[in-house]
C-alpha cells in the first residue's frame, strides 16, 4: 500500500493516466492524494474530473482556487473567463453529480504529522486549526445557504485573518489562504497580485513557507507553478508538487512513504 501525492491536473488528463501508469497505481491497494486545481486550463478538465470521481475512496483531494471557480460559475452565478476550459463540464449530463462531488471535498487533508492543501497553511495555524477551519467552508458549501455563500465567494478582503472575522468575511478568507496564498507578511497578510517566483515578492512580504512554524508538521501543497515544485530557504518541512504542465513543465507524483518523485513531460507545448 503507498500514497501517492500528484500535482495541479489543470485538465491535464492524458498526462494524468500517465503518470498513473508511471507510479503503476492500484485502486485497490494504492491512496491517491490530488493538490487541487484538477481542471480548467488544459484540455480534459471533464475526463480529469471524471477519472478522480470514479476512484471512488482510493482518492483524497483538496478543492483548490479553479475547483472553487467552476463551482462559482455554475452554482454561484459567476462568469467565464476568457480562457477556461469548463465548457465540457457544464455541459456534460453529469454535471450536477460531478459539481456534488467536487463540492464535498475538504481544504485541508491529514495523515499522521502530513497536511495537504492547495496553497498552503499560515505559519500561525496547527494542523488542528487548519482542519477545523477546513470544516467550516464545507459545511458551509453543504448548507442550503451554499449557493449564496458562492455568490459572495470572490474577494481579496479582508487579507489577513482574525479569529473574531465573522460570515462570509471568514469564509472568504479561509478559502483565500488555502488556495490562493503564496506571499505572507510578518503579520500574516497576504499579498494577492504577485503570481510570478520569489523574486516578484513585494517589499515586506515573503513566500509562506519562509517563516517558521512552531511544530514540525510536513506541508504539501501545489498551486505555485512558478516555483516549479521547489520551496528555496523554506523554514519548515515542506513540498511543492505544481511542476506546471498546463504550461509546458511536467506532472509530478510524490510517493509520501519515501519522497521519491515521479513525473512525466507535458504535452501542452508551453502553453
Amino acid at each position: 500500500m503507498s500514497i501517492y501525492v500528484i500535482g495541479d491536473l489543470h485538465g491535464c488528463h492524458v498526462e494524468f493516466i500517465s503518470l498513473l501508469e508511471a507510479i503503476d497505481f492500484n485502486p485497490t491497494h494504492d491512496t491517491l492524494w490530488l493538490v487541487g486545481d484538477l481542471i480548467n486550463r488544459g484540455p480534459g478538465s471533464l475526463a480529469c474530473l471524471q477519472e478522480a470521481k470514479a476512484l471512488g475512496s482510493a482518492v483524497r483531494c483538496v478543492l483548490g482556487n479553479h475547483d472553487f471557480h467552476l463551482l462559482v460559475v455554475a452554482r454561484g452565478g459567476g462568469r467565464l473567463k476568457k480562457n477556461d476550459t469548463l465548457d465540457d463540464i457544464l455541459a456534460s449530463p453529469q454535471r450536477e453529480a460531478l459539481l456534488d462531488w467536487l463540492q464535498s471535498q475538504p481544504l485541508a487533508v491529514q495523515e499522521g504529522n502530513t497536511l495537504m492543501t492547495h496553497a498552503g497553511v499560515l505559519p500561525s495555524w496547527s494542523a488542528e486549526q487548519a482542519l477545523a477551519l477546513s470544516g467550516e467552508v464545507q459545511a458551509a458549501l453543504h448548507s442550503e445557504s451554499a449557493g449564496a455563500f458562492l455568490t459572495q465567494l470572490f474577494g481579496n478582503q479582508p487579507d489577513r485573518f482574525r479569529e473574531d472575522l465573522e460570515g462570509v468575511d471568514r469564509l472568504r478568507c479561509i478559502v483565500n489562504v488555502f488556495t490562493r496564498m503564496r506571499f505572507i507578511d510578518a503579520q500574516e497578510c497576504l499579498d494577492f497580485a504577485a503570481k510570478e517566483g520569489l523574486d516578484s515578492a513585494p517589499a515586506g512580504f515573503a513566500p509562506w513557507f519562509q517563516f517558521a512554524r512552531q511544530d514540525d508538521l510536513h506541508i504539501l501543497f501545489g498551486h505555485w507553478a512558478a516555483l516549479e515544485g521547489r520551496t528555496p530557504n523554506a523554514k519548515i518541512n515542506v513540498q511543492g508538487l505544481d511542476t506546471g504542465c498546463v504550461w509546458g513543465g511536467s506532472l509530478t507524483a510524490m510517493n509520501l512513504d519515501t519522497g521519491e518523485r515521479t513525473s512525466v513531460p507535458s504535452l501542452q507545448g508551453g502553453r
